[in-house]
């Protein structure tokens, strides 16, 4: 009777700690969700760096031809990282938020 009790046990501690290894879509959607929060802090930081950039311009550091060659870098950087979320939530199924 012990040796019973042992062994479904053993079984239920098998089945509890496997189940993550068996249904992996639990830990691609962990991945998912962490490379979506990845992009989107990118993307929040690289709009800082836009404005910055443009309070530099009206403030007189930066002459209009540095300002337009780093706008147009930054601006190229924010449309990939917007491209890369947009990629993201299809291949999660969800509908893209163009209009």
């Amino acid at each position: 009777m012990e040796l019973l009790v042992v062994l479904v046990v053993v079984a239920l501690v098998v089945l509890v700690v496997s189940a993550p290894l068996r249904s992996g879509s639990a830990f691609v959607e962990a991945q998912e969700s962490a490379e979506r929060a990845d992009l989107e802090a990118a993307r929040d930081a690289k709009y800082r760096e836009i404005r910055e950039l443009e309070l530099d311009f009206r403030t007189g550091k930066l002459s209009e031809e540095d300002f337009r060659a780093q706008d147009r870098a930054l601006r190229a950087d924010a449309v990939e990282l917007l491209r890369r979320l947009d990629a993201l939530g299809e291949s999660e199924g969800k509908p893209s938020n163009r209009r």
